[in-house]
């Protein structure tokens, strides 16, 4: 690096090409502002002039160079003096504008050495979950695991993970919700001790430290492009991937022309699961690590509650769950259709009990909360969705406040009642839908767990 300065600073030219080492690991695989590049301008000036990166104008064609968004908006620019456009799908990433230019690395590429042995985690899989392995590594086709909440998915990946690495390759671990990053990253670091992980989501800031394992929300693999050889998309059913093209091509993008992908999820849709079969990629796990079934649902009818927090009252049905979850000391999770209708209950909920917090996708402090949860510092949290995935507790109990509104479709249901009897100590767990009618989607996840409950045994007496 001093050599690097003493050449740009005198204008001498050197022997040999000298290129930063820390551009070079920051920028492989990675697009990035280049404004936003923690390094000197008169340094990126000569690694472009060396050829090593490449430049590109944030927009062409109408179109964002970091999304492929058309979605662009005009406004009068001082630096352009005139009218220029930037994006408003990926604004929250740092502004794309046509007098924005994005930056790559094409220069050598960067080969991290993989220490022996990469993985540290000494656990043992199960005959099942050794199988789903198998037929995950042993060919290079993108792959769709459909394994039931609570079969031990990630302990399934670390295997996947590590002939990933010893072959040289990049591996990314992806999804949705950034609070299954918080949860896997300490997971995966303790498996991979010698390995340099990274984390990234909204919020969490960036290394200048090159890794060959990430675990990013898939909002942030718009910061990449041909990166990896390895994606694993976790909860790839999940919201808002599931809808968003943009996530979708955000995945893409990240990927090498070589690579490949391995979905993972306990509720894939069928047209997936007819694709995967078709092309015999397609793994399936029924049971659960530890051998017990699924908690199947209870449905607890609960009229006119909505009247009642209105009324500054909390129904004698929903009141006593609660109350016996904190008598027997047994952390729990209720869930809300609606924020409005959390924030308003959770005042009444804090008269049982001090410590019920309500958490959502916006609360700053819904990391800290979950975090006291699994400590055992609080009794249990009021929540919207953003908790129905990648939370694993111990005894965890649930409860279901208005199962029947819309935004508990089967696919939510069945995430949420796999928070229950994930533990080895603890492989049973009450989850209880709370209605006011029972609805066609809270039949479909019940029946659905009673079915892959019955598979699991029809296929031991075969």
């Amino acid at each position: 690096m001093r050599k690097l300065r003493r050449c740009l600073h005198t204008k001498t030219p050197l022997k040999t090409p000298l290129y930063d080492l820390k551009i070079q690991q920051f920028l492989q695989g990675r697009i990035w502002i280049e404004e936003e590049l923690p390094f000197l301008q008169d340094i990126i000036r000569y690694h472009n002039t060396q050829r090593w990166i490449i430049k590109t104008p944030g927009i062409q064609q109408k179109q964002c160079m970091r999304c492929h968004s058309k979605r662009l908006h005009e406004f009068w620019c001082k630096q352009c003096k005139g009218h220029c456009a930037y994006c408003l799908n990926c604004l929250k990433m740092g502004r794309v504008s046509n007098c924005t230019n994005l930056i790559r690395w094409c220069g050598p590429t960067y080969k991290n050495h993989i220490p022996e042995p990469c993985m540290t985690w000494t656990g043992t899989l199960t005959d099942s979950q050794q199988r789903v392995v198998k037929e995950c590594t042993v060919h290079e086709k993108d792959h769709l695991i459909h394994a039931v909440t609570g079969a031990g998915k990630t302990e399934m990946l670390f295997p996947i993970i590590e002939d990933a690495l010893k072959k040289g390759k990049r591996v990314c671990i992806a999804t949705p919700r950034t609070d299954v990053v918080l949860e896997l990253m300490p997971r995966i670091q303790q498996a991979f001790l010698t390995i340099p992980v990274q984390a990234f989501y909204g919020g969490s800031g960036f290394s200048l430290m090159y890794s060959p394992l990430i675990i990013a929300t898939t909002h942030q693999l718009l910061r990449f492009q041909q990166a990896f050889d390895l994606i694993l998309v976790d909860e790839a059913d999940a919201f808002p991937y599931t809808y968003d093209e943009a996530l979708q091509f955000a995945v893409k993008k990240a990927l090498k022309d070589t690579g490949r992908t391995i979905l993972v999820t306990a509720t894939p849709t069928k047209n997936e699961r007819q694709k995967y079969e078709k092309q015999q990629t397609y793994s399936f796990l029924s049971r659960r690590f530890h051998g017990f079934d699924l908690p199947i649902p209870r449905f607890v009818a609960l009229f006119s509650y909505k009247k009642s927090f209105r009324k500054n009252h909390i129904p004698k049905r929903l009141s006593d769950w609660v109350e016996s979850c904190i008598t027997k000391q047994q952390p729990f999770l209720l869930f809300f259709p609606t924020i409005e209708l959390m924030e308003r209950a959770a005042p009444l909920f804090q008269q049982l009990h001090e410590n019920l917090h309500a958490v959502h996708a916006s609360d700053d402090y819904r990391k800290e909360r979950v975090q006291a949860l699994r400590k055992g510092d609080v009794p249990g949290l009021l929540t919207t969705t953003i908790l129905e995935r990648g939370i694993t507790i111990a005894n965890l109990q649930v409860a279901v406040l208005g199962a029947d509104e819309t935004i508990f479709n089967a696919s939510a249901l069945i995430q949420i009642s796999g928070r229950a009897g994930r533990s080895k100590e603890y492989p049973t767990g009450d989850v209880c839908f709370f209605h006011a009618g029972i609805t066609r989607q809270m039949d479909l996840a019940r029946n659905e767990i009673i079915r892959l409950n019955r598979e699991e045994v029809i296929k031991q007496l075969e």
